[in-house]
């Protein structure tokens, strides 16, 4: 019996010491990769890339192993790719997920092999409500809380008959949600189109035309938003009505937007000016290494990644103890490039939003610059749909 006894605490030592004796901390990143959107997963790989350059390639003192894998814009690609992660290369954690359509095929087998998901981008309203869980983190928003802020600025602006315009998916149906839940105006056209292959967008701006709307709200992000913004401008409108956006004029669209975009409002959680030393360190050697400004994409990578270490250095490299890793996740124990950041209990951030601007920085390069917050402490409406308590 005694041998037996030896042999079991033998064991258990092994399992709860394996992560740190393996010495690695294993990360997949599911992202796009490919095709005409590749630009925003490859943004949110620097970010994370970055942020790893400023942890000496280590997480608590382990080294990290990522792996990067293509979800080509496809649901059923990300599933495959997480179900990969999960059962063949164990990973301790995984992030990336721009798409929400992608994450919410992906959530299940995440949880099911009980591996921590840090969406960097995607934050559907299902997660945040009643499919929380214990196992999933956002280090970026939940969907309705960028549009939610912008209606408040449509309203102090004195806009009364608003024109939506969205891709008809699950993200797109959020943002247009959130708009609503604080626009008081009226709206007075609403239009899904096809995602992600619709370019064209002639008949909705002959739609738009025709109701002769106070302003237009558009969520289209990557191609499709530098595309519906040369076509608004192309057709006639943009000195007509103006037009207002979440996610679609950004670091990544700015340069094939250019000049159009001069002036252009929208509403974020980071802005690449917000004063404090975490964002200007990032700023500065993101430009430096990738010679670009970065993006919201980026930025909220970055933070992943600095939450990821935050728990590892927590529990000293235990990755085993899974309650003790979702403690330490829920403290948010880093310094965000947002500067405040905290989680609500459903594991969405609770946080500032800002109007920006587009404008043309001291060099002629086109940029966002921060307006002031409009939104404080935001905290997505979906919260009271979990029924997680901690």
């Amino acid at each position: 019996m005694k041998k037996q006894l030896l042999a079991a605490a033998a064991l258990a030592m092994s399992v709860s010491a394996a992560p740190a004796a393996d010495g690695t901390v294993k990360i997949g990143f599911v992202n796009t990769f490919s095709g005409p959107n590749a630009a925003l997963g490859n943004d949110e790989r620097d970010g994370f890339e970055l942020a790893l350059d400023h942890l000496g390639r280590k997480m608590g003192g382990l080294s990290v192993d990522v792996a990067y894998e293509d979800d080509q814009m496809r649901p059923e690609i990300g599933k495959q790719a997480t179900e990969r992660l999960v059962l063949s290369r164990k990973v301790d954690f995984i992030t990336g997920f721009n798409w929400s359509n992608v994450l919410l095929a992906s959530l299940k087998p995440a949880v099911d092999g009980k591996t921590f998901l840090i969406s960097g981008n995607a934050g559907p309203s299902q997660i945040a409500g009643e499919q929380c869980s214990p196992y999933f983190f956002s280090t970026s928003w939940q969907n309705d809380q960028t549009p939610m802020a912008l209606g408040e600025t449509l309203n102090k602006r004195g806009v009364k008959r608003l024109f939506l315009l969205a891709p008809n998916y699950a993200a797109g149906k959020d943002m247009a949600a959130g708009v609503k839940k604080t626009f008081k105006g009226e709206v007075v056209g609403e239009e899904y189109t096809g995602w992600p292959g619709q370019l064209d967008f002639s008949a909705e701006l002959t739609k738009v035309r025709s109701v002769k709307p106070d302003a237009v709200w558009v969520f289209y992000p990557g191609q499709a938003g530098a595309q519906f913004m040369q076509q608004y401008a192309q057709a006639g409108l943009k000195e007509s009505i103006p037009i207002y956006s979440v996610f679609t004029v950004d670091a990544l669209t700015l340069p094939h937007i250019k000049e159009l975009a001069l002036g252009h409002l929208s509403t974020q959680e980071w802005v690449q000016d917000l004063d404090n030393e975490t964002n200007k360190r990032f700023v500065a050697d993101f430009r430096k290494k990738y010679k670009r400004y970065p993006s919201y994409y980026s930025a909220q990578h970055y933070d992943a990644a600095m939450l990821i270490n935050s728990a590892v250095l927590a529990v000293k490299g235990d990755l085993s103890n899974k309650d003790a890793v979702r403690d330490a996740l829920r403290k948010a124990d880093f310094k965000s490039v947002r500067g405040s950041f905290r989680f609500n209990h459903n594991h969405f951030p609770i946080q500032d939003f800002y109007l920006q601007e587009v404008i043309r920085d001291d060099a002629g390069e086109f940029t966002m610059k921060n307006l002031g917050v409009v939104s404080r402490d935001n905290a997505d409406p979906y919260a009271d749909k979990c029924g997680m308590k901690w």
